[in-house]
């Protein structure tokens, strides 16, 4: 089970204004997901934290002088005024974890918990996440990812499930747009800031997440993306959703770094297979055969991370008139040959019962259309014949 902690002490000293001032401030100074940089703000507070950071003559456990003249030397470059009218000017909000609309869930991240969150859109975080389900993948995505991602979004949001992924290219980008078209709720967890688009060839659909969803991010406005800042990101997806659904990833995937931090925060793990010869998925069936459960559809997903009682229906083929036969007709039925008049009690000897009962049988089947009487004997009708049902070879010679 996750590890949490209860949020620090507020300073006396301080009032709210100015613990949110320096969280702001210390979105500048800190990378996401330190847990170093996090027991410091458990510790402290980030009042006094964002102190000790400007101030050379407060020392700080647990890190190198060098990190530590790193830190404080970008101290000396933040403007929270400044990223609050940035984010102001693009409408966005800055959350911190005393706020209503904070999801308690993130706790569940301990020490790697996000200092605050830049948010960009009109819905309330803590409602969307409750009922919220990560769709994560390859960006390079192949047509049937694309499909099936969006196939699973669009189900989702028609059922009423926020559909959280990470803006990308590939499996992210076909999740989000499905369900904006399906008229459905969904956020982005950007490895950026909120006021900028990345990738630049999604700057139409991040923007209209932003009109109809929510972007979100632990980096200041402005800040732009690293591969640590991606790797961190996938934290957040993890932690603020009810499970997480691979669609396509490959051994070496950011979406399994995603999976297996929702499998270590406790939450749901799932993946669609792929093709058994496709690099795109084998690190979805490396998933598979672990902790993930297979699914295929937004039923399937709903029945693992849903209410109690909401089971996706059973999948099976059609039913078939054979399927209605008692057993013994089925046998009488499996009896006979192919392609000759066969008499009674040759049948019965196959079927392993009575000439009686094989009669009856016979009568039985005759009335619903599987066979047709010749004199004594009894032949499938070509209807039967034709069907799939499997029938035995007769092997016997023409004399």
């Amino acid at each position: 089970m996750p590890t949490t902690h209860p949020p620090p002490t507020p300073d006396p000293h301080h009032g709210p204004d100015d613990e949110r001032r320096a969280r702001i401030t210390l979105t500048r100074i800190l990378e996401p997901g330190d847990d170093n940089t996090g027991r410091w703000l458990r510790t402290y507070g980030a009042t006094r934290l964002l102190h000790h950071l400007t101030h050379e003559d407060t020392p700080l456990p647990g890190i190198t002088p060098q990190r530590l003249a790193g830190l404080r030397n970008r101290a000396t470059t933040t403007h929270p005024e400044t990223d609050l009218h940035t984010a102001h000017t693009t409408g966005a909000r800055f959350l911190i974890p005393t706020d209503p609309e904070w999801p308690s869930q993130l706790r569940d991240l301990g020490d790697a918990q996000p200092v605050g969150l830049w948010v960009r859109g009109n819905a309330d975080l803590r409602i969307w996440a409750l009922r919220s389900v990560a769709l994560v993948g390859a960006r390079a995505c192949t047509e049937y990812g694309a499909h099936m991602a969006a196939k699973l979004a669009a189900g989702l949001a028609e059922h009423g499930w926020v559909v959280v992924s990470g803006g990308a290219y590939g499996i992210d980008g076909a999740a989000h747009r499905a369900t904006l078209a399906a008229g459905g709720a969904t956020a982005a967890i950007l490895a950026n800031g909120v006021d900028t688009a990345y990738p630049r060839g999604h700057t139409g659909l991040l923007q209209r997440i932003a009109e109809q969803g929510l972007l979100i991010a632990e980096l200041p406005p402005g800040a732009h993306p690293t591969a640590y800042r991606f790797i961190q990101r996938n934290r957040i997806i993890a932690a603020l959703t009810r499970g997480t659904l691979v669609i396509e990833a490959a051994h070496r995937s950011g979406a399994l770094v995603t999976a297996r931090n929702a499998a270590r925060l406790g939450r749901h793990t799932m993946g669609v297979p792929g093709p058994a010869t496709s690099s795109q998925s084998a690190g979805v069936h490396q998933l598979l055969r672990g902790e993930a459960t297979l699914v295929t559809d937004a039923a399937e997903v709903i029945e693992l991370i849903g209410e109690m009682g909401q089971l996706a229906p059973e999948q099976r083929g059609p039913v078939i008139p054979r399927d209605l036969l008692k057993p013994l007709a089925t046998r009488v039925l499996a009896a006979l040959p192919a392609g000759r008049p066969t008499p009674a009690a040759t049948i019965a000897t196959d079927a392993a019962t009575t000439p009686d009962d094989t009669i009856a049988s016979l009568y039985e089947l005759q009335s619903l259309g599987f066979v047709e009487r010749h004199g004594d004997n009894w032949k499938l009708t070509r209807q039967t014949t034709r069907s799939d049902f499997p029938r035995r070879e007769d092997k016997r010679e023409d004399t």
